[in-house]
């Protein structure tokens, strides 16, 4: 066994696991390698024109303009709906397969009715905002010419443009997902390959996205595209980058979201992962991101915590990785970055399998025909354990659409050297005056992604303080503008310091938002009077169960606690008084969402969801 490493320790994974899976993204490579695109074409000519910042901006400005960020960001928190999310997602999942090479004539099953669904569901969100959003396939030939699953013509990206308030400096920004699914056998179009986690949680997220933010106004423009050929070697978002370069797209940032919306792990995960069997991790999201584009996921995480984290009722952890992928794994934000754009991946904290089912013995769920929307535990025809968690997809899906947000309406990232002097480390800013004030990251050499130490300045000339004498440094920089809103961070510059340099007051984070308060969905009296509250909620370790008795109730009643998956993890007895009953309740599970009921000689009376935090 060896070991890799995972946000808070080091889990356990067999290397020839490892081996299997870099050898599946060498292959992978090689097959890109020798894959041709040709004849790709924006099949509306003002989604393109919009792209490319050539529009005419009062064609599309709303009759009522909601730009400013704070007011988008705040309502981000209940504009995306669980329930919408799981509404796209049931219907993504009724195409049956979605495989690249799966049919595209039927109405009902396959890739093609799945896209024309998608671009429908666009048009339908444009005719909802004034007609301001402009539905559009990016289409494109391809030509494998080292064989594979064979080539194919016609093959097509669901797009969505909404174009941006300026043209001045513009930019575009992508949110994206694979909507393409597939089976243990890649190259077997028709197997039942649902893809619910992989990627129909991605493809929701970039739907409800489309749903939410068309209704305001950004200065650049912004796309939500679902991508076809991901798994066949990222050939959809290949053909974007390389029509965004030769049509001459500016993209200021690619927000990738592949497998979004599961919180629980199985046996097999590709490091660095989850490494315990049916751990639930709904609190968490990673992002990969290579060296060069680190600076994008640094400044979500940033944003998040300085932005959202504390207006939020359920706060996530945005882990920042150090790597582009998992191991030996690869997604659509990869093409991006080769093609010199910034590009990151979300993914969720735990995943149901390493993506290679030809393990001997291999019973996750990730690219097999089990990779479905739950189970029927009660006979009832209808799913009751979801394997996708809604609350969580949502979570995810407002981190997306702030960070968007904030790319579409906020600065460029400075220029800045790092002078090695005697006296230590200066960080000098090397272009205009465009930003309020800078932020200054730092990290030792053998230091994770996040920042080791955050400063803030409005001087163009900066002594990095808190230094050590002979150790090495990353230093990065982002730029501030009037708003409140930081750029992506700069490139990290690797610089040796010779002296130790004084301490100096660390970033307070002071662009925070002030949103209306919103809680816990507070739940109604129970059948018989009852109503169960919780505080606090969330919680750590210890919160307080109370009952308020409005009415008599007569028999032996239970507080039971259920995971996410309602599985039974507690159960308490609760003696009603005249007036009610309190139990101060001791989590022992792990963190998550969670649910009490009131059982009363086995009915039950009320419920309420619980959230325990790390």
């Amino acid at each position: 066994m060896t070991q890799v490493t995972r946000p808070g320790g080091y889990l356990p994974h067999p290397i020839p696991t490892i081996m299997r899976s870099m050898l599946f993204f060498v292959l992978l490579c090689a097959t890109i390698a020798r894959a041709q695109f040709s004849n790709i074409v924006c099949t509306d000519a003002a989604a393109l024109q919009a792209m490319k910042g050539l529009h005419d901006p009062a064609d599309y400005a709303a009759t009522t303009v909601i730009e400013d960020h704070e007011e988008i960001l705040c309502a981000l928190r209940t504009e995306v709906k669980p329930d919408s999310l799981r509404a796209h997602l049931e219907r993504i999942v009724g195409f049956g397969t979605r495989h690249t090479y799966s049919d595209t004539v039927s109405p009902t099953t396959g890739i093609g009715a799945a896209r024309r669904w998608a671009f429908e569901k666009f048009q339908q969100f444009s005719a909802m905002n004034e007609d301001r959003l402009l539905p559009a396939y990016l289409q494109f030939d391809y030509a494998n010419e080292s064989g594979g699953c064979g080539s194919g013509q016609g093959w097509r990206n669901v797009l969505a443009v909404l174009p941006g308030s300026s043209t001045t400096g513009h930019r575009t920004i992508i949110i994206e997902a694979h909507l393409d699914s597939r089976c243990a056998d890649n190259c077997d179009p028709a197997c039942e390959a649902n893809g619910a986690e992989d990627n129909g949680s991605g493809s929701a997220l970039v739907l409800e996205l489309a749903r939410v933010l068309s209704k305001y106004t950004f200065k650049h423009t912004l796309v939500f595209m679902l991508v076809t050929g991901e798994e066949h070697g990222l050939l959809g978002s290949r053909a974007m980058a390389q029509f965004c370069t030769t049509q001459g797209i500016a993209v200021k940032g690619v927000l990738n979201n592949d497998i979004v919306g599961g919180i629980l792990c199985g046996h097999t995960a590709s490091p660095p992962g989850c490494g315990v069997l049916d751990e639930v991790d709904s609190l968490q999201v990673r992002i990969f991101s290579h060296a060069n584009t680190r600076g994008l996921a640094q400044a979500t995480a940033l944003s998040y915590n300085e932005k959202l984290h504390d207006e939020v009722p359920v706060p996530m952890l945005v882990s920042v990785m150090d790597r582009e992928d998992r191991v030996g794994r690869g997604s659509d934000h990869i093409p991006f970055r080769e093609a010199g754009k910034q590009s990151i991946r979300f993914c969720a904290a735990n995943e149901h399998g390493d993506g290679d089912p030809s393990e001997p013995g291999y019973d996750d769920r990730q690219h097999t025909s089990n990779d479905i929307l739950g189970l029927d535990t009660d006979g009832d025809l209808l799913i009751d354990s979801f394997f996708v968690d809604f609350n969580y997809l949502a979570r995810n899906a407002v981190i997306n659409g702030m960070e968007a947000s904030l790319l579409a309406l906020g600065p460029e990232t400075p220029s800045f050297t790092v002078l090695d002097e005697p006296t230590g480390l200066r960080v000098q800013i090397t272009d205009g005056p465009q930003w309020v004030a800078y932020r200054i990251g730092v990290r030792g050499l053998n230091s994770p992604p996040a920042f080791d130490a955050l400063y803030r300045t409005d001087q163009t000339s900066y002594p990095v303080p808190g230094l050590e004498a002979a150790h090495v440094y990353y230093i990065s920089v982002a730029g501030v503008d009037a708003e409140g809103i930081t750029s992506i961070f700069g490139p990290e510059q690797v610089r040796a310091n010779d002296a130790a340099t004084p301490a100096a007051p660390i970033d307070d984070l002071p662009y925070g938002l002030t949103c209306m308060p919103i809680g816990i969905e507070e739940n109604t009296a129970g059948p018989d009077g009852t109503m169960l509250q919780c505080s606090p909620n969330p919680f750590n370790q210890h919160t307080t169960l109370s009952l308020t008795k409005h009415a008599p109730i007569k028999g032996r009643a239970f507080l039971i606690i259920r995971d996410a998956y309602g599985r039974e993890a507690n159960r308490l007895p609760v003696v009603l008084g005249e007036r009610g009953s309190a139990i101060v309740y001791a989590h022992r599970q792990a963190a998550g969402l969670y649910t009490a009921e009131l059982m009363v000689d086995g009915r039950r009376v009320d419920a309420i969801r619980l959230v325990a935090l790390e």
